[in-house]
């Protein structure tokens, strides 16, 4: 990962329209990890990442601007809601919980990074398992003249935990993980056919080959070094009218308990210990109730780096419509191309089907670029429900037929978009 600013703008056009003050904060905080990997060892561990407060409506980009730019940079990514929190003393999930979610990240994608490289060996290794079964030679299977042939193979046993309830979702997979090293795993046979039975043995081959321990430390440098933590909804936790409020939950609080998190520390997981002095933390919240400044001001000053987000008009939503790389009309054409059906979307028809988004946002709640979603489902879902229509041309003529009773309807419209 070694673009430059400018070019991680660029990558980052591909998918997300507008929000250029965004992406140029998110591109230049990347950038500064490359530029600190250049540094000498005592200065660089001075070097503190420049936190990311978004300020912005639901459905404009935030997200998508903090899961793409992890994705560009093959980083941990992890994205958790302040309002899932509870401050410590309450029921409800601690922060410390993102630190662990973090290194679980990580170790995923460190694991998939290194099955990935092992898996030709892998499925080599499969191939003459089940080759030996059937009495051929492996190269015979690649045919597929086999495929639906049934084998008898042996497979380990998933372990389970006696009372598995009293654990949380992270928790539950930490221990697992444990337990595989420390209790011998059951081997069971099953009978599978042979293509299902070559995607088994393959990844259980690729599992026995990664080395676990490399894993795990490269899964803590990458957790320390280059996560990225979105934190969505900070506005609902501010002192604000829409602050948290009650006997059980204090927004205050939360603001306390995230703070050391953010600020750098040491969490204990069940990859090791993790530092969080150098994760990238990105906040994001509407903040239309409450303001930035409603923060506590330890937890004001942990993000120095301010950006507010546009508002989407039928402009923008008709360029989302166009110009991603992978737009919502490309997947639609896409899936139903897939039933023999071609929809091709006339200009106009597009500009329509923005201009209803825009309306809907406008006179029921507004979502962003998410309410293009429930429009197009609702334009196309006569034309999804049948197969090889052949060529079938969305006009704007259509558009206002399958959309205008709706919107005419202030109750239908509730229901519908």
């Amino acid at each position: 990962m070694n673009l430059t600013p400018s070019e991680i703008v660029r990558e980052l056009d591909k998918h997300i329209v507008g929000q250029s003050a965004a992406k140029r904060a998110v591109a230049v905080a990347l950038r500064n990890r490359v530029r600190r990997k250049k540094l000498p060892s005592e200065l660089a561990r001075e070097v503190t990442p420049k936190n990311i407060l978004m300020i912005g409506p639901t459905g404009v980009g935030k997200t998508e601007i903090a899961r793409r730019l992890a994705r560009l940079a093959g980083a941990p990514f992890l994205k958790v809601e302040a309002t899932k929190f509870t401050e410590v003393g309450y029921v409800g999930r601690d922060v410390d919980s993102i630190v662990r979610d973090l290194a679980e990240a990580s170790y995923q994608l460190v694991m998939q990074e290194m099955k990935a490289k092992v898996e030709g060996r892998a499925q080599s290794l499969a191939e003459d398992e089940v080759a030996s079964l059937l009495r051929v030679q492996p190269f015979e299977l690649r045919s597929g003249r086999y495929n639906d042939q049934m084998v008898e193979i042996e497979v380990a046993e998933e372990t389970r935990l006696p009372m598995a309830g009293m654990f949380g979702g992270e928790q539950m997979q930490g221990l697992q993980e444990m337990l595989k090293g420390l209790i011998p795993q059951r081997r069971v046979r099953r009978k599978l056919r042979v293509k299902e039975a070559l995607e088994v043995l393959k990844n259980q081959e690729a599992e026995r080959l990664v080395d676990k321990e490399e894993a795990a430390q490269e899964a803590l440098r990458r957790a320390q070094e280059e996560g990225i933590v979105f934190i969505d909804e900070m506005d609902k936790i501010a002192r604000g009218k829409g602050a948290i409020s009650g006997p059980d939950v204090s927004g205050e609080g939360v603001q306390r308990d995230l703070l050391p998190i953010v600020e750098g520390t040491v969490v204990s997981t069940r990859l090791g210990p993790v530092s969080t002095d150098h994760v990238l933390f990105i906040a994001a919240g509407a903040f239309h109730v409450s303001k930035p400044s409603d923060l506590i001001p330890e937890l004001q000053g942990r993000f120095p780096i301010r950006v507010e987000l546009e508002p989407l008009g039928p402009e923008e939503f008709e360029r989302i419509l166009r110009e991603p790389e992978n737009s919502l009309i490309k997947q639609y054409r896409a899936l139903l191309a897939a039933d023999d059906t071609e929809v091709h979307f006339t200009p106009e028809a597009i500009q329509a089907v923005a201009r209803f988004a825009h309306q809907a946002n406008q006179e029921l709640e507004d979502i962003g670029a998410r309410r293009l979603s429930t429009v197009l489902e609702r334009l196309l879902e006569e034309v999804s429900f049948q197969t090889n229509l052949g060529r079938v041309e969305i006009t704007k003529e259509y558009v206002e037929a399958r959309l205008e009773n709706v919107l005419a309807s202030h109750d239908l419209s509730r229901y519908i978009l």
